[in-house]
């Protein structure tokens, strides 16, 4: 959240928590600047002093969204946890947020109808390195030198931990729906199955 230390969260700080907590709860599209303010117990002339408009509202709370995503790549660079325990942990941390923040991920698999600065940031960090820091800790697994193949495993990685999330919530309100293993637990099952040769 944004700045929550206490009693010493701003007003602004306060309208970016009232407007995440709304669009995780109801989606980008749902939520209104009236909606936020009459959430966040604030008048509406307040919210446009802050931010000036939705869009830029939006923007700020976007912002701290990818900027958790951005954060767990970080895990991918400590060379103190071993290399296949380093992407099981970024792919659960991963994950997580996906499901945290369904509305996003919907915009990172380019299903949303958003533009904002923010979101294409994200994507030219992930198209630069994130996918690369993925590649090379694969690599360092599998001793994986071909780039096209490594660029594939990549993409099978992050499939791994969005793909599970999408399809929970497509099939969750289905009567005949199947009871869904956690998202955690099938990346528990991937590495079981598809990394148990390569040593920690």
């Amino acid at each position: 959240m944004f700045n929550e230390t206490g009693k010493d969260v701003t007003t602004k700080d306060h309208i970016l928590n009232t407007a995440l907590e709304l669009i995780k709860a109801e989606g980008f599209e749902n939520v209104t600047l009236r909606k936020i303010a009459s959430c966040a117990d604030v008048n509406l002339a307040l919210i446009n002093y802050y931010f000036g408009s939705k869009d830029k509202l939006i923007n700020e709370v976007l912002k701290f969204m990818l900027a958790e995503f951005h954060d767990h790549f970080l895990i991918l660079d400590d060379l103190s946890i071993p290399p296949k325990q380093r992407l099981k942990l970024f792919m659960k941390r991963y994950a997580a947020s996906l499901a945290e923040f369904p509305e996003l991920m919907k915009e990172i698999l380019g299903k949303g109808n958003l533009s904002f600065q923010s979101h294409y940031e994200y994507l030219a960090y992930m198209k630069k390195l994130g996918m690369n820091k993925v590649s090379v800790l694969l690599s360092e697994i599998t001793g994986e030198t071909d780039p096209e193949i490594l660029r594939t495993m990549t993409m099978h990685i992050h499939s791994a931990s969005y793909f599970p999330i999408l399809m929970d919530q497509r099939i969750k309100n289905l009567p005949s729906a199947p009871g869904s293993i956690s998202v955690e637990k099938q990346i528990d099952i991937l590495f079981d199955h598809y990394f148990a040769k390569y040593s920690d």
